[in-house]
């Protein structure tokens, strides 16, 4: 078992190396900082050069229509944000645009860490607002607990409602607060917890024996799809109750629903960038054109599942002990028929789905990565894992996923130190953005307009020297042990991973 991580790590040094490529230091050391003037300044000499160059009807219409984008957004920018020169308020220094999303999209997290090193609170213009963006704890503090009521979802709703629906993620108000409270108090009971644990453990050994069998023959391996597969594997089956297979790939619908599942969820993602968004989807084009297909495979699949089980449930006595979330939700659901009907409890599920999914196996993925780049701290975790459990070297995965009760893992505190500090460099959601209700100002003095996005960064701040120090870059579980090892906690607005007050259900 022991020797199959070491293998693991080996084996999957390929893809461990692109990553790393993807997050080197000097990422930004040798690339060009486009400025907001620069931008538009560098796009009016293109437009000119070209049009003096070509004459071809087709391309001075096209210049033409270029041109006219170009003056329009000049036009809103000096409308819109000239006008704060006057003003007394204080206002967050303006570090880019919109454009400068598009431009890093596939390094966004390490862009905006570049910006915050110079503001802690900065804005990026859009065509129409404003963005705020912050690593300022007391900030964060501030919009997650202090005026949490003032900071919603807002126009983030309607980015992510195609997809997401009314779960969640994707809603406000009443409907977040009965969704809140149904899943606290699922997640809480013993039951599910007992449900959920036996299921992991099983997916585990699963996926450990499928790591071996690629190991033995010295093959190379997906290590972040493996995690991916496996984690989708064990949250379908705590959700609805069934087997996915998605890591056998033994199931061609399966197969099909785990692509349009990943697919849609980076789309909507790149919503967040993309400014013609809505244009491509009220002409049913590009990625748009994309994801309503998905939809539709995603909203097929889950609905039949959704008619399956309840087919089940009336058919048969079902014990509550031992059910699943979605058999859960359908015995509340006679309770309140009107509201809780098949498209909310699709949308409940499916929100799950996307939390359980990206968090656990991206951390996971994150986790190993790190433990091949220090060998030490590898070395640390596998002694604390055979002192904990009291496993023999050539114990199976299966004996050894029994022997980690709760009991156990509590009494790892490297380990938890390990993972956390992971979190810390790599959070799940790097960045999250609320919307004001009404005008505010924070608490390092900046005002905030209504109507305007506020984000707090929680990958850039793990990199802040201001909040841990000038080693803040550096991988090292050791900063969450007190002095006789025992794993002490941060403040969550410090350390943002489960997103402070509204504590993930999933911890």
């Amino acid at each position: 078992m022991y020797s199959c991580c070491t293998s693991l790590m080996q084996n999957s040094d390929t893809h461990l190396k692109n990553i790393s490529e993807k997050l080197s230091k000097e990422i930004y050391k040798d690339r060009p900082q486009f400025t907001m003037g620069s931008l538009l300044l560098s796009s009016a000499v293109i437009l000119l050069l070209i049009s003096l160059f070509v004459s071809t009807p087709f391309v001075l219409l096209l210049l033409g229509a270029l041109t006219s984008v170009l003056v329009i957004f000049v036009a809103l920018f000096l409308f819109l944000h000239v006008p704060e020169l006057k003003s007394k308020a204080k206002r967050p220094p303006i570090a880019g645009s919109m454009l400068h999303q598009l431009l890093y999209f596939n390094t966004l997290s390490d862009y905006q860490t570049s910006l915050a090193k110079k503001h802690r609170t900065y804005r990026l213009i859009m065509p129409l607002h404003s963005e705020i963006y912050t690593t300022d704890p007391a900030n964060v503090e501030y919009i997650l607990k202090t005026n949490f009521p003032n900071y919603g979802r807002g126009a983030h709703i309607e980015i992510m409602r195609d997809l997401f629906g009314d779960g969640i993620f994707a809603v406000d108000g009443e409907k977040w607060r009965h969704q809140r409270k149904l899943a606290s108090y699922e997640f809480s009971t013993r039951v599910l917890r007992e449900y959920s644990t036996a299921v992991f453990r099983d997916n585990a050994a699963k996926l450990v024996a499928k790591v071996s069998t690629i190991a033995v023959a010295n093959g190379a391996m997906d290590l972040q799809d493996l995690f991916m597969k496996s984690a989708l594997d064990s949250i379908f089956k705590v959700g609805f109750g069934v087997e996915l297979n998605a890591l056998s790939g033994s199931d061609e619908f399966a197969n099909r629903f785990t692509k349009a599942f990943d697919d849609s969820n980076f789309i909507v993602f790149r919503r967040y960038v993309d400014m013609f968004w809505k244009v491509k989807r009220f002409f049913n084009i590009g990625l748009e054109a994309a994801l309503k297909r998905n939809v539709k495979i995603i909203d097929d699949f889950i609905f039949d599942l959704i008619r399956c089980k309840r087919e089940q449930m009336e058919n048969e006595k079902l014990v509550r002990e031992k059910e699943d979330i979605l058999s859960r939700f359908l015995m509340e659901s006679k309770r309140d028929p009107e509201n809780m009907n098949d498209q909310y409890l699709r949308d409940i599920i499916l929100n799950f789905m996307i939390a359980g999914k990206d968090t656990s196996a991206g951390t996971l993925t994150w986790f190993f990565y790190m433990l091949h780049k220090h060998p030490l701290v590898q070395d640390k975790v596998i002694h604390e894992i055979r002192d904990a459990t009291q496993a023999k070297d050539n114990i199976c995965a299966k004996e050894l996923s029994r022997l980690m009760t709760d009991d156990v893992l509590d009494r790892m505190h490297y380990i938890h130190a390990a993972i956390t500090e992971t979190l810390r460099l790599y959070p799940a959601v790097p960045t999250d953005g609320k919307i004001s209700v009404e005008d505010d100002v924070l608490p390092d003095g900046v005002e905030v307009k209504k109507g305007e996005g506020i984000s707090y960064m929680a990958y850039a701040m793990g990199r802040m020297t201001y909040i841990w120090g000038e080693d803040a870059v550096e991988y090292r579980p050791e900063r969450w042990l007190d002095e006789d090892g025992i794993f002490r906690p941060e403040s969550p607005f410090q350390f943002t991973a489960f997103q402070g007050r509204n504590l993930h259900t999933g911890k």
